[in-house]
């Protein structure tokens, strides 16, 4: 089983400053696309911010110039830099990957999409 181990929730003040990790548990899935969404009370989940394994990233409109995503394809983790923090930025933080599993050696390579458990932010005026 594959998963995402996630770390660096907290809470923080208005204007503050995060930091999200999270790793793949296992080297038998190989992500082709990390990326944080997160869920707020009683709304929906949303994307913040997806990356490529080639390096190409996309942000919603309300995290761009205060968020950075980054990733490591070798260590197989994704980081999310938050800056400039609002309110609004408080909701649960979940991190995603898509990618390939290959479980045995004798294994074709199939498809999977994986979640972590998310990490609470909470951002206090």
């Amino acid at each position: 089983q594959v998963q995402l181990m996630e770390s660096g929730g907290g809470s923080v003040q208005s204007g503050g400053s995060l930091r999200l990790s999270c790793v793949v548990s296992r080297s038998i899935f190989t992500p082709n696309a990390m990326g944080w969404y997160r869920q707020a009370p009683g709304k929906e989940r949303e994307l913040v911010a997806v990356i490529t394994s080639e390096g190409s990233s996309n942000y919603a409109d309300s995290v761009k110039g205060r968020f950075t995503i980054s990733s490591d394809n070798r260590k197989k983790t994704v980081t999310l830099q938050m800056y400039a923090l609002k309110s609004e930025d408080t909701a649960v933080y979940y991190c995603n990957a898509k990618g390939t599993i290959v479980p045995t050696i004798e294994s074709a390579p199939r498809y999977l999409e994986v979640w972590g458990q998310g990490t609470l932010v909470t951002v206090s005026s």
